[in-house]
């Protein structure tokens, strides 16, 4: 059993847990994942790691209650346990070599790029950082990314804060004026299709980070393939992150939607059916 040593709410259901797994912490970099088991004979669920404390042997991930694990890890707070968390599983981002970098966070994407930001700080490359939300309330890590990034951009989708629009409306005009190594991108696949497609013609790498459906974590079951240049990667083992340029979004959008109809029962069954 795992326990939760902390459990702060960010955004309406935006939980961040701190997790006792000294193992895990000790070998966790930034871009890997953990699987995790709320309960004995749960779902598994993958969750990328936000952060991790060594020498305290604690692990943090953000998670967003969208179904029924979720929903269930909701109901913990500080003190009580999970039945697993499994990792670091995937491999750590390479930033290695770039020295113009933008990070564009999309919604919870933002733990994702967190950590990123926090490692090219330390290395003395200060990022451009993109963050965006539906509103004001849903930007999470704002002032963390501000000390980490040499230029902060707010966007939201309702104009409640900083600028009106979606990220690759900023994406688009920083692209347009200077010149970018890389761009690691974060956020729902859509989001990440368009950054990606807004940046396909000039010569900038796109890296994204591909959550997909997994169930062992260990590219086994194959839950979690996607089109990577014509070839069949795993995001479990080959990624989580790929070339966004090379991955054919169209089948990654159609196997993610297999199971919509059975975790939208399970969610009513623990929830209840949500108001319109």
């Amino acid at each position: 059993m795992f326990t939760i040593l902390a459990k702060r709410e960010l955004a309406k259901d935006i939980n961040e847990y701190v997790i006792d797994a000294p193992l895990v912490a000790k070998n966790a970099k930034p871009g890997q994942f953990i699987i995790l088991i709320v309960e004995e004979g749960g779902e598994r669920v993958p969750f990328t790691i936000c952060d991790m404390n060594k020498v305290l042997g604690t692990v943090t991930i953000l998670v967003q209650t969208v179904g029924a694990t979720t929903a269930k890890l909701a109901k913990l707070n500080a003190g009580d346990t999970i039945a697993s968390f499994v990792g670091p599983l995937g491999n750590p981002t390479d930033l290695s070599g770039y020295k113009k970098v933008m990070l564009v966070g999309g919604g919870i994407g933002g733990a994702v790029i967190y950590p990123q930001a926090k490692l090219l700080h330390k290395a003395g490359i200060a990022p451009v950082t993109v963050m965006g939300a539906r509103n004001k309330d849903l930007l999470i890590y704002e002032n963390e990314m501000r000390t980490y990034s040499s230029r902060f951009y707010p966007m939201t989708d309702d104009g409640s804060y900083g600028d009106k629009g979606f990220v690759t409306n900023k994406v688009k005009k920083l692209l347009d004026t200077e010149d970018f190594d890389v761009i690691l991108a974060v956020g729902p696949m859509p989001m990440m299709e368009a950054v990606t497609n807004v940046a396909r013609d000039n010569p900038v790498k796109v890296i994204v980070s591909m959550n997909s459906v997994m169930v062992d974590g260990t590219g086994m079951c194959g839950c979690c393939r996607v089109t990577v240049g014509g070839e069949t990667k795993y995001a479990c083992v080959d990624g989580p992150e790929f070339d966004g340029k090379l991955i054919d979004f169209a089948e990654a959008r159609t196997r993610a939607s297999f199971y919509k109809e059975f975790e939208t029962e399970e969610d009513c069954k623990i929830r209840g059916p949500r108001k319109k």
